[in-house]
């Protein structure tokens, strides 16, 4: 197992939108099912989607209609898309393999009222 290298994070207000990118830390490492989890300040670090090689995905039901996972396998890179951001989804927010894998450092969303 390797970790992974989490990017994209920042400062939005409300409504905006961020793209969260995720790779492995070692570049030919093959991505299986990857799992993004949100930790917000005080809370445990949870699932939020995950998709598997195949393409199939899953989102809790919070983020459903505004979180979008997918994969670029030429790319060997992981995307989180999320669009109409709330401030409850504040953040850091990890990559990982699911179900077990090794946590990165995270990259920090904050979305402002």
């Amino acid at each position: 197992q390797v970790r992974f290298v989490e990017a994209g994070g920042g400062l939005v207000q409300a409504g905006g939108s961020l793209r969260l990118s995720c790779a492995p830390s070692k570049s030919a490492y093959p991505l299986n099912t990857i799992g993004w989890y949100r930790q917000a300040p005080g809370k445990q670090r949870d699932l939020v989607a995950r998709i598997t090689s195949g393409g199939a995905t899953y989102y809790v039901d919070s983020v459903k209609g505004r979180f979008t996972i997918s994969r670029d396998n030429a790319k060997n890179t992981v995307f989180l898309q999320m669009n109409s951001l709330k401030p409850e989804d504040t953040g850091v927010y990890y990559c990982r393999e699911w179900p077990i894998g090794l946590w990165g450092q995270g990259t920090q969303v904050t979305v402002s009222s």
